[in-house]
């Protein structure tokens, strides 16, 4: 079985608007309507508007993502996989 795999490239990610717009512009869903936020990506990963269409999100250069919401960041996408089947979340 292929893997679809889809590479989200955060090393001039700033803050969590640079990492939604990293996400909108690498993964390139077909809904305008992905709400860039926590809510909105625990939706898509359901199918819902910003789908990934990928077995895989694999996020790289992600040292930038450590302090934001006092590092809890990636361990908030981390709980959010936990419940999901659909889609691997990868963070480098």
């Amino acid at each position: 079985m292929d893997t679809r795999t889809k590479i989200v490239d955060c090393p001039d990610v700033r803050s969590e608007e640079d990492f939604w717009a990293a996400y909108v512009r690498d993964v390139k869903p077909e809904s305008p309507d992905f709400g860039r936020n926590f809510d909105a990506f625990r939706d898509a990963l359901w199918g819902g508007p910003g789908w990934p269409d990928a077995d895989e999100l694999r996020f790289i250069h992600t040292s930038s993502l450590a302090p934001f919401r006092d590092g809890q960041f990636i361990d908030i996408f981390r709980e959010m996989a936990q419940g999901i089947d659909s889609v691997r979340l990868v963070f480098e």
